[in-house]
This record gives structure tokens, sequence and C-alpha cells, in this order.
């Protein structure tokens, strides 16, 4: 991995950064980009990091990370493109930015990774889908690889299903936080506290998850378990079925993927 430069510290830049830390990466091997010399002085105190400007950070970079928005990346990649060199990794995490637009403005073969990254990265629970570019070597995915698994799980993909994979696990804890919302509210309806309400469907979510994760069990078969014949679940399930959840959930992260076609498009 050598030196990782991070462009971009805003959620997502600090977030590899404290995760690249804290799986005991050095300090002295890593450089943030920031334009806001408050921002800069405030990572600064809090990581011991080193702030640089952009083309001394690419000059400087081994593993080259980007997580700017999609709209700058052009520009920063005319900036920092004759810095790039043989042997350079260059990571984009950028929504909508293809393997073929970061090659196109970096110099001919270099060598790139596509990431469609989530927010629990932020509690080391990430789930980021990495895509080659075609100069891209085993070693060099290996290095983006363990670049996201400081705050995660890593999984690659071909690149023609990255808008699936931005519709499922990108805008996938939008979906997760909307039915907790939804359940938290219904406990309120039906007379809990909030707090009370808030405290079982966490831990319900988090249980649930955890009983997907360590038995491996299909969902259909743990849902089974829990509705008994005439019971109160399958109340409940009915309830949903007339209303089409599963349907509506279905429509929606096909929305999801084909508003992240158009945002790919618009980024070129």
């Amino acid at each position: 991995m050598g030196t990782v430069a991070i462009f971009g510290a805003g959620v997502m830049g600090e977030t590899l950064l404290s995760g690249l830390l804290r799986s005991g990466h050095p300090v002295a091997d890593l450089v943030v980009t920031e334009r806001r010399a408050d921002r800069a002085a405030e990572l600064t105190e809090k990581y011991g990091i080193t702030v640089l400007g952009n083309t001394d950070a690419a000059e400087r970079a081994d593993t080259i990370v980007l997580v700017v928005k999609p709209q700058d990346m052009g520009s920063l990649l005319d900036e920092i493109a004759d810095r790039v060199r043989p042997g350079n990794v260059v990571v984009s995490l950028a929504a909508g930015i293809t393997t073929d637009f970061l090659e196109s403005r970096l110099p001919e073969g270099s060598s790139v990774v596509r990431v469609m990254p989530n927010t629990p990265a932020l509690v080391d629970e990430g789930m980021a889908a990495l895509s080659p570019g075609k100069h891209c070597t085993d070693d060099h995915l290996a290095i983006a690889s363990g670049l996201l698994a400081s705050c995660g799980k890593v999984t690659q993909v071909p690149e023609k299903l990255m808008d699936a994979v931005t519709a499922i696990s990108g805008s996938g804890p939008a979906y997760i936080f909307y039915v907790v919302e939804a359940m938290i509210e219904a406990g309120v309806v039906l007379g809990m506290p909030r707090t009370t309400a808030t405290e079982l469907v966490v831990q319900t979510l988090y249980g649930a998850a955890t009983m997907i994760k360590e038995t491996g069990q299909h969902p259909s078969i743990l849902r089974e378990q829990v509705t008994s014949p005439g019971g109160t679940t399958a109340a409940a399930l009915r309830e949903l079925d007339d209303h089409k959840v599963r349907a509506a959930f279905i429509t929606a992260m096909e929305a999801a993927a084909a508003r992240s076609r158009e945002l790919a498009s618009g980024a070129q």
C-alpha cells in the first residue's frame, strides 16, 4: 500500500483515514488534501496527519484515493495526472465515475479501481464493492481491497453491476433506517414511549441481522420460524403482502439503479 494519499477529507475521506490508522497503518505513510484551512488544522490536530496540496500529495503517494464529489473529479484528475507514475494505483470512491473515465484522464496504462462504499463504514461495518480497470493488476486490486477492509467488508463485482450495487448496498442503509423509523412510529402509535420503542426496534434489527449472518440460513426459513399458523406475525405479514411491500422494495431499488445510470452518464 505504501504511502496513501486521500484526496478529500469529508465524511468518507475521514472514515477511511481513521480506519487505516486503527488497522495499524503508520500515520507517517498517510497524507490528505483539504482546501479549507480550518478543516486541515482540525485533521492535523486530531490525527497528526500531514495535509498537502493536490499535486504535492500525488507526488508523494503510492496509493491515490479519490474521495471528491463526482462533479469535481475531472478537474482534480487534470491537476494531478502528470504526477501519477507507473506503479501507482488510483482508487476512486466517487459515485458514477467509471474506470474508463478515470483511465481517459490519467497517463496511458494507469491502474485504477472503482469503489462503491456505504456509510456503515463509519462504524467499521461498511460494505464496499470494487471493480478493477483494464490495467489493474492483482496486487493493486489487493491494495484497494485492503484499504476498504480497514472499515468493513469488501467484494469484487463486474463494473456493469455497479448501478445495482449502488441501489442495494450504497443506498441500502437508508432503506433500513426508513423501516426502523416506521417500526418506532408504530410503537408510539400503540402507546409505547419513543425511547422504549427505539430500544426494542434497534435491538431486534441487530439480532435479526446477526441471525442471518451467523446461521447462514435463508431469510425465508428464519421468517417462517417466527410465523406461527394463525398467529400475530402471520397477521402482520398478511398486511405487508396486501400493501405490496415486497414489490415496492424491488421497484424502489430498480429506480435507484436507474438514477445511478443517469448520474453516471451525466458525470462523464
